[in-house]
Parts: C-alpha cells; sequence; structure tokens
C-alpha cells in the first residue's frame, strides 16, 4: 500500500491511495484541475483512478469531487448525510455509491471501513482502510478522540492524523471569537498536543508512518508541531521515535511525502 496527501489545510484537503490495482482518492477539496496536477507530480495519471472517498461535505473536502467524478467516470463513495449536506456541489456525479458510517465495504482490491469522527458536519468519518497485508488509518477534522477513533486506529502500519492548532497561537490570533470557539469545540480540529499524545497511544511494532496533517496557517507552526511531537514521545527527531516510526508533515500547498508502507519508500 502507499499513500501520499495531496493537500491538507483549510484550502482544500486530498489524499491518495494505492494498492495494487485499485487507486483511490480520499476528498478531493481542490480544483479538479489542481488535482490532477499534483497526482502528475507523483507519476500518478488521473484517468487512473479507480474510486473517490468522501469525509464530510465542507468546501475544501468536496470542491472538486464531481468535476473529478463526470471528467474520468469515478464512483463516489460517502454516507447518505454527506450526500445530501454537499448540495449541488454533489449533486451531478458519474456513479455515487452510499455507504453506512460504521459498516465495513469493499473497494476492489481494499476493505473501506468508515468511522464516527467528532466535527460540525452532518455525518462526518474517518476510514480505515486495509489491503490484506497493511492497514492505514485516516482522521482528520475532528474536535475530540473517543475510544472508538482509538479503537479504529489501533494496529495500523500508516497514520494520517489531524494536528491542526497551536492554542495559545490561535487564543491570541486574528479569528473572530465565535470562529475560535468553533475551532477549540468538540466539534471543531484537535490540537497539537492531543494529536501527538493520541500517536504516542497508538504506537506498536509495525507502526512504520505518521503523517499530521490539517496544519493551521494562522493558528500553527510546523516547528510548534514537531515541538509537541517531541514532548509526547521524547527522542523524536523528525524521522523516528525511539526506533518507532516514520514522521512526516502534510502541507497545504504542496505534494506531501509518498509513503511506502511495504518497505518505506516509493
Amino acid at each position: 500500500m502507499r499513500f501520499c496527501v495531496l493537500a491538507s489545510g483549510s484550502k482544500g484537503n486530498s489524499t491518495f491511495v494505492e494498492s495494487g490495482a485499485t487507486r483511490i482518492l480520499i476528498d478531493a477539496g481542490l480544483s479538479g484541475k489542481e488535482i490532477e496536477r499534483r497526482l502528475a507530480a507523483i507519476q500518478v495519471d488521473a484517468a487512473s483512478l479507480s474510486a473517490i472517498l468522501v469525509t464530510h461535505e465542507h468546501h475544501d473536502h468536496i470542491a472538486g469531487v464531481g468535476v473529478l467524478s463526470r471528467r474520468y467516470r469515478l464512483p463516489v463513495f460517502l454516507n447518505q448525510a454527506t450526500l445530501r449536506a454537499g448540495g449541488e456541489t454533489l449533486r451531478q456525479l458519474a456513479a455515487c455509491t452510499p455507504f453506512v458510517t460504521g459498516t465495513t465495504f469493499p473497494l476492489q482490491d481494499l476493505s473501506i471501513h468508515p468511522f464516527v469522527v467528532s466535527h460540525d458536519a452532518a455525518d462526518p468519518v474517518g476510514f480505515r482502510i486495509a489491503d490484506g497485508r497493511h492497514t492505514l488509518g485516516y482522521c482528520t477534522d475532528t474536535g475530540k478522540i473517543s475510544q472508538l477513533m482509538r479503537h479504529r486506529l489501533a494496529d495500523c502500519h500508516g497514520l494520517i492524523i489531524e494536528s491542526n492548532h497551536d492554542p495559545l497561537l490561535l487564543k491570541n490570533g486574528p479569528y473572530p471569537e465565535h470562529l475560535k470557539q468553533r475551532v477549540r469545540s468538540n466539534v471543531g480540529h484537535l490540537p497539537n498536543r492531543e494529536a501527538a499524545d493520541l500517536v504516542d497511544t497508538l504506537r506498536h511494532a509495525a507502526l512504520r508512518h505518521v503523517v499530521l496533517a490539517h496544519i493551521s496557517e494562522t493558528n500553527n507552526h510546523p516547528d510548534l508541531v514537531w515541538a509537541a511531537v517531541r514532548e509526547a514521545m521524547p527522542g523524536a527527531d523528525g524521522r523516528s521515535a525511539n526506533g518507532g516510526p516514520v514522521f512526516s508533515l502534510a502541507w497545504q500547498e504542496r505534494v506531501g511525502e509518498v509513503v511506502s508502507l511495504a518497505d518505506g519508500a516509493w
């Protein structure tokens, strides 16, 4: 299994996952043209995609879903509440395959389990994606961590976890008070230290790679993300933590690292 976060942040989110002949996107929150460009940057032709999974209906996760679905005849997998809440953006799809949150479904070479996360959307989900050999856990856009999330993210070989904001930067930053309250609420976004503590509890011998994602450009900084990781997991240096997983960051303006869970490199 290989994956790459193509974009992550409030301006647009999309992640590429590949196993065998199956190539999918988790969300498509950039324009169709920009997602095609970012896929090409990792030598992937958008025409080779198999499907799009959607986590929730916010614009930064669905902006390019419709155009990519129509252009490449891609089925879109999402729950009914997200489909309804997506309005016109999700109204015209080449094919729509609703899933039930909490119920595992097959997608070619993959087994997908959508699980509940805590965000201010109709029925937001994270994903546990397995191919019979490796498992990837995807959990962003959540204001708190539940026991269910911990259970679904346990024993994964790769993790993509939100590390959205630094509480002090958020408190003293330019956002209006109502938006600050939304971000730090239980249906908002995860702060750095909580994200790092979550990863610490999920570490195990077979965990190969952790990507920290959805880093706020206004209320966070990469140095603060790394500081939280090192505080929670002494010895972490950006490449490993005490002989444990490799860590990397996802970015808004550029493609992230391409990760192979088989050997750690593309």
